[in-house]
């Protein structure tokens, strides 16, 4: 396994550091509130715990598999894990799709679709991994450990993706729909745990 290990923890290093997607709330929130932008915010809210529940299991199974694992195992726990992060951030894209723009905020329409728009490429990046993982050869260790590589390299473009959907997301919650979503307790739980302090 020495051909595959520092390939696979590289892959993990691409992967760790705070690779969920979580609404980047901070602080509270006293002001006297919007109705309507307060139920925008419970929508994308009530669902943003199990979401980033499911993406954290998904990146934390990958950093354990990266230490030890044969390659059949490695092989099937990277993959589980794409398909759940494929999964995830499609749900991500499509409960603020549902929420619609945020109401009376400027530009919302074009914040709402930008990070619809990059969730979306995000999570078929994902799928495209799991595919790029299906297809490895675990028989024969050299062709897996090249195979697993070309795995990281693509990793390291999937990671700027994931930037720049985290930005868009953070250009849609600015301002009065922060002060919306601090008060939901859905997104107080995901801002608060422990897998998403990381950035």
């Amino acid at each position: 396994m020495e051909g595959t290990n520092p390939v696979n923890k590289k892959l993990a290093a691409a992967l760790s550091g705070g690779a969920v997607l979580v609404l980047a709330l901070s602080g509270c929130s006293e002001d006297e509130g919007n109705a309507e932008l307060d139920a925008w915010a419970k929508q994308i809210c009530d669902v943003v715990p199990a979401q980033n529940a499911k993406i954290a299991a998904a990146y934390e199974s990958i950093t354990k598999a990266a230490k030890d694992s044969p390659p059949e195992k490695l092989q099937e726990t990277d993959s589980q894990a794409f398909q759940d992060l494929a999964d995830g951030y499609r749900a991500r894209a499509a409960v603020i799709q549902k929420a619609g723009p945020p109401p009376g905020v400027d530009d919302g329409e074009r914040k709402q679709q930008d990070a619809v728009k990059k969730l979306t490429t995000l999570s078929a990046s994902y799928a495209d991994l799991k595919k790029q993982v299906d297809a490895l050869d675990t028989k024969d260790q050299a062709d897996f450990a090249s195979g697993l590589q070309d795995v990281s390299d693509r990793m390291e473009e999937v990671e700027k993706q994931r930037q720049s959907a985290l930005g868009a997301l953070k250009e849609l919650e600015a301002g009065d729909p922060k002060k919306a979503l601090v008060k939901q307790k859905g997104c107080q739980a995901a801002s608060a745990s422990p897998s998403s302090a990381a950035s």
